[in-house]
């Protein structure tokens, strides 16, 4: 559905994507997960046509982005851009007009969407006055009108309560079982453990590209799980062997460089404190995947 070859992008002196590729199959969830100033939103706006890439090509259901009948492609935008004064209803329909649908067609697509995103008993409502996770539905709604076989959406929980970003991926899912491809970016690391492929991006360029599971064997001993009776927070800062720290109540989660050799450093240096303590490997979260891809303190 999409293949991305060699995509770079230069805004000035900063060089937003070098050479990036990656392939998304059809019916994928497929994640592109990374911070604020990775290169997300820029290369899904290169993916939609909406901004040109200086190398590389993108090819879009075996076409290029500006052949492909746009009907095909819905897109989300980062940021809410709908009429704040329009209703729920006349944003879905002032939407459709502009992909020249019947009118009769939106209302009978927007009757089954409305449905889909729980929006129905609000139709009449301005969407300025709408919460953030219904806002964020109402611009699902107008990139669903057209019925594309590819949806793109660019952080559609940016800054979403967790109750609504559940309820966004339980219709993501829903779609998806009805046979859309979807891609979707979001700086939260949580959100990669739901998608069927990932691919982590930083500072311009793709760091891995798997399966959540795949992604996680090889560090399948790089993460611990510490419990001892000392409570400081930054009691593993200066232990060589421990990359990231993270200290929660009663135990400590800790990506350490080497599996083996970290829990013997750990071990040790609990014993020179006078510490007691239980040392287990626990399965790494796409969190702790990340400090180690990247080799910093995040």
């Amino acid at each position: 559905m999409i293949r991305a070859e060699n995509i770079s992008k230069r805004f000035s002196s900063i060089q937003a994507l070098d050479r990036v590729s990656l392939q998304v199959n059809q019916q994928d969830i497929f994640g592109l997960i990374g911070p604020d100033g990775a290169g997300k939103t820029t290369l899904m706006r290169i993916i939609c046509g909406l901004m040109s890439q200086d190398e590389g090509q993108v090819r879009l259901m075996d076409q290029a982005p500006e052949l492909i009948d746009r009907q095909n492609l819905g897109y989300m935008p980062q940021r809410f851009s709908l009429y704040p004064d329009l209703t729920i209803q006349e944003n879905i329909e002032f939407f459709g007009s502009l992909y020249s649908l019947p009118k009769q067609v939106i209302r009978n697509r927007a009757k089954e969407i409305l449905e889909i995103t729980g929006l129905s008993p609000f139709t009449n409502r301005l969407a300025g006055s709408l919460s953030g996770g219904m806002k964020q539905k109402l611009a699902l709604t107008c990139a669903l009108i057209t019925r594309p076989a590819l949806l793109v959406l660019d952080e559609p929980t940016y800054g979403v309560d967790p109750q609504s970003r559940q309820e966004f991926w339980r219709i993501l899912y829903q779609l998806n079982h009805q046979g859309m491809t979807i891609m979707v970016s979001t700086p939260y690391m949580d959100e990669a453990e739901l998608c069927t492929r990932v691919a982590f991006i930083n500072q311009g360029h793709i760091l891995a590209c798997d399966t959540p599971q795949n992604l996680k064997k090889p560090f399948s001993q790089r993460v611990l799980e510490v419990r001892t009776p000392c409570q400081d927070p930054r009691l593993f800062d200066n232990l060589e062997e421990v990359e990231d720290a993270s200290f929660f109540g009663y135990k400590y989660r800790l990506v350490v460089s080497d599996g083996p050799q970290g829990q013997q450093a750990i071990r040790s240096y609990l014993a020179a404190q006078g510490l007691d303590g239980i040392i287990e490997p626990v399965s790494p979260a796409m969190e702790d995947l990340f400090v180690i891809m990247t080799g910093k303190d995040d």
